[in-house]
């Protein structure tokens, strides 16, 4: 048996989802302030200055702290059934199939956030590595539950949740700098859906 591991955002979908989702789970009025106060920061991670994990880390803090766990997920369930669907790729979905139609273990790498990508990946039977929010008495504290699932972390918790040694082949498939350390465990890696050497 082999494993197929692949990222979301890019991979399975035709763009970034982190972004669509907080406009769609967020109230229109925070969102509103939030363009305000996340102007110049969104300015500099266009410039190179900020990283990736540091925009999205205060924006998760300012969307979604003190919301209930409830309303969060079931906008993920939503999110997931209404906004997902329409932008997934199709081969990206044939080639998961082929893997389970093989007997492949098929798993989810993603810095994407549990709330809408468990529905997701429980409705396509595949498992699920990603960014966790932090909950405390029924609502969201704001945080990350550990790192943000992407670059090292994302190879870290693939070789904490599997065996490897114990698979026959290891496939990945990624599309951006993020992806590097996971499609590195690999014996067979796709970039952008093409098989690199």
């Amino acid at each position: 048996m082999n494993l197929a591991l692949f990222d979301f955002d890019g991979t399975i979908t035709t763009r970034e989802m982190f972004a669509p989702f907080v406009r769609f789970a967020v109230p229109s009025g925070r969102r509103m302030l939030g363009s305000v106060v996340f102007a110049p920061i969104y300015a500099g991670y266009k410039l190179g200055v900020v990283s990736g994990n540091a925009i999205r880390s205060s924006v998760v803090r300012f969307s979604f702290s003190g919301v209930a766990v409830d309303t969060v997920h079931e906008a993920g369930r939503r999110f997931s059934d209404d906004i997902l669907h329409g932008v997934v790729r199709p081969h990206a979905l044939e080639r998961m199939r082929w893997h389970q139609a093989q007997g492949d273990t098929v798993a989810i790498v993603s810095g994407g956030l549990d709330v809408y990508l468990t529905h997701w990946c429980r409705q396509h039977n595949v498992d699920l590595i990603c960014s966790r929010l932090e909950t405390r008495d029924g609502h969201l504290t704001g945080r990350y539950i550990g790192e943000q699932c992407v670059g090292e972390e994302k190879a870290r918790r693939i070789r904490e949740r599997y065996d490897l040694g114990g698979f026959g082949q290891l496939y990945a498939y990624g599309d951006t700098h993020e992806d590097m350390a996971m499609l590195a465990l690999a014996h067979r890696k796709y970039y952008r859906w093409e098989e690199m050497a």
